[in-house]
């Protein structure tokens, strides 16, 4: 059956819906639904059979797709572990000895956001709760604080080489690779993805510049002027959330944090990669590149993740912070704590094979060659997906629409496959930052104790400064198809943006703690 335009009517309810109901689970639901409802004649009863049977069953139990969801499992667990053993807390504990001035407080909180690279939930409530009191002292405000966590917590979780975020995004990739008949390896094209991700790349680049360059402007340099003068972390009136969604993320009292807690499983999760790699890839009977390209990356990740969350558990029963008992249940609850990635995953594949029945991507390919260059093309990515994550306030929510929408059309249209993906994944990010009901806004204002519109407001302007910057990049990217060139141009913008915000709309702030 030809559908044409109406094609394009489950990733569009898909999106409507997510918008008015700020909750991306049913409205990708509805997408597949109307989308199988269509393809047998529009019966809604034979729809939602077709719904289960045709698509997400068979999604789920794909080798691939059932992958994809043990390794994020594994990755929940590992979270649970880091949380349980203290390790990242006795990190910012040593770095928190060497600060002396609101520069080296922000500074840290910045690095140490950089370290934790590998989930954003995580990095969100554990840099904002450990590093407050360093700032504190400081006199930070609380806003500033809050503004680092963000712009890192993010940013960083798709720059890193293994995250939450990545395997995520690798299913996502990966099941479009299945459907284009592309059989390159999802990890590495995640990888090649890194270099073109210039609003991740900008914001974090603005971080430093912000710090280092003390360049506040708008409502910033205000809060930062009244914490530094009058010692007011936050403003008169101020509702900061309850520290009770903090729990989970501090360790036992009776107990002190060691480093190696979370240095040693980080370094088995990442050290074993390369290795998994090239064994998967069946080297050395093949060398090393072919053995790179060839590899399982989804298994190689699952092991490494594994062995990682293995290692964590030994050391904290080892160091009697948890018995055996007690080390099974923290695996568990690592699972479950997954739960809302394994569904949203399940609706994403099922959405992309409905559309990929439906045609939506070959009406789209058609209608983009025929009315927009593929110069643009990165450039719309990027704004369509970020107008998608300020509204729904979901960047995974957003990936999920958007990504099977973008890798046929940059195959049709001879555009950098890499370069599509990172403008749905930075467009995700710059929504996300700028959006008032993103998890990862609420969480780093919950971590940092910022009352959440504060945080927005203050955030606000930066964000924008960074997205600005992105859409010039992602322009550049678009004519000359230069990672190096775009970056090279975006961060020169970001930072005349930067210098002249700060002259127009900034206010000198003092270094020295007053009183």
């Amino acid at each position: 059956m030809e559908f044409g335009i109406l094609s394009l009517l489950p990733p569009v309810i898909a999106i409507v819906l997510a918008l008015l109901t700020r909750n991306v689970i049913p409205a990708l639901f509805a997408g597949v639904w109307l989308g199988a409802t269509m393809l047998h004649g529009w019966n809604p009863l034979m729809g939602l059979y077709a719904v289960f049977s045709d698509f997400i069953l068979p999604n789920v139990g794909d080798e691939w797709s059932a992958t994809v969801l043990i390794y994020c499992g594994l990755f929940g667990v590992l979270i649970a572990v880091l949380q349980k053993t203290g390790g990242a807390h006795a990190i910012a504990t040593a770095i928190a000895g060497k600060v002396k001035s609101p520069r080296g407080a922000q500074g840290s909180t910045m690095l140490f956001g950089i370290i934790i690279f590998f989930e954003d939930y995580f990095n969100a409530l554990t840099v904002g709760s450990v590093m407050r009191s360093v700032t504190d002292k400081m006199r930070v405000s609380r806003e500033k604080l809050a503004y680092i966590v963000d712009s890192t917590a993010a940013p960083m979780c798709l720059l890193g080489p293994v995250s939450t975020w990545v395997v995520f995004v690798m299913g996502l990739i990966g099941a479009q690779f299945v459907e284009l008949g592309i059989s390159d390896s999802a990890y590495m094209a995640y990888i090649f993805t890194i270099p073109f991700n210039f609003y991740s790349i900008l914001a974090l680049i603005l971080v430093a510049i912000i710090i280092f360059m003390k360049w506040d402007f708008g409502p910033m340099a205000q809060a930062e002027y009244r914490a530094r003068t009058t010692g007011k972390l936050l403003r008169d009136g101020a509702q900061p959330p309850s520290d009770d969604s903090m729990t989970d993320v501090k360790m036992d009292e009776n107990t002190t944090p060691k480093m190696r807690n979370m240095i040693v499983p980080i370094v088995v999760l990442i050290g074993l990669i390369p290795p998994l790699f090239l064994w998967t890839g069946g080297f050395p009977e093949n060398d090393f590149v072919t053995a790179i390209g060839e590899s399982n990356g989804g298994l190689s990740i699952l092991i490494a993740a594994f062995a990682a969350g293995i290692v964590g558990l030994g050391m904290g029963m080892q160091q009697k912070l948890f018995n055996f008992k007690e080390a099974i249940a923290i695996y568990i609850n690592g699972f479950k704590s997954m739960m809302l990635v394994y569904i949203i995953l399940a609706l994403a594949w099922s959405i992309g094979s409905v559309t990929s029945e439906l045609g939506t991507a070959a009406y789209i390919v058609d209608f983009a060659e025929q009315n927009a260059t593929p110069a643009i093309i990165p450039l719309l990515l990027f704004i369509v997906g970020a107008v998608v994550a300020f509204t729904t306030g979901t960047s995974y929510g957003t990936f999920a629409i958007m990504i099977p929408i973008a890798m046929p059309l940059a195959a049709s249209m001879d555009i950098s496959m890499y370069l599509a993906i990172a403008a749905v994944l930075s467009g995700g990010v710059f929504g996300d930052h700028c959006s008032p009901i993103s998890d990862t806004t609420i969480l780093s204002s919950a971590g940092s104790s910022s009352d959440l519109i504060d945080h927005v407001n203050t955030q606000l302007p930066y964000a924008i400064t960074a997205g600005i910057s992105g859409i010039i990049s992602f322009l550049v990217a678009g004519i000359t198809g230069s990672a190096v060139a775009a970056l090279v141009v975006g961060a020169v913008t970001l930072f005349a943006f930067a210098y002249m915000l700060n002259r127009v709309w900034g206010k000198k702030i003092p270094e020295n703690v007053a009183g």
